[in-house]
């Protein structure tokens, strides 16, 4: 994949990017590490991840962009920071509507099933900048198609 693929007003948003990063953990509640890759389990999740096997939550997307604007506000984040699974660059994760699916390499296979989430507590990210992204721009999938994925792999959205 060459060019930028981020959107630009005026124009249709893209529906292809790449993935920037791959965090999992094996607790919930805890900063996601980066790893290289990771195997999908049909409707289950990441394999070794404390969020697989939610009926919906199997997964959840963030992207670059949305990271970005917590950065420019000062804080020292990164991918995994927002317990996001998979960080995205260039596709428009906002542009998606429940039921649409995204693409990984040739056979992964994922369901939107969530757009942002109820926090109930306020972490630490809401307490250095007053915001945070995850409930408002990242998403959630199921795996309808497992499959190994790992950085720099091509995700489509097909609408």
């Amino acid at each position: 994949m060459s060019g930028d693929k981020s959107p630009v007003a005026g124009r249709q948003s893209p529906v292809t990017g790449v993935i920037k990063a791959i965090s999992v953990s094996g607790k919930k509640g805890v900063r996601k590490n980066n790893v290289d890759s990771a195997e999908l389990k049909d409707d289950f999740g990441i394999i070794g991840d404390a969020h697989a096997g939610t009926k919906n939550r199997q997964v959840s997307l963030l992207a670059i962009e949305s990271i970005q604007k917590m950065q420019a506000k000062g804080l020292k984040v990164g991918p995994g920071d927002f317990a996001e699974n998979i960080t995205t660059q260039g596709v428009d994760l906002l542009g998606l509507k429940l039921g649409d699916k995204l693409k990984i390499g040739t056979t992964v296979l994922l369901e939107v099933t969530q757009i942002g989430k109820e926090c109930h507590t306020r972490c630490n990210i809401y307490y250095q900048a007053g915001d945070c992204v995850m409930p408002k721009e990242g998403i959630f999938v199921k795996v309808l198609k497992g499959g190994h994925i790992k950085v720099g792999d091509e995700i489509e959205a097909i609408k």
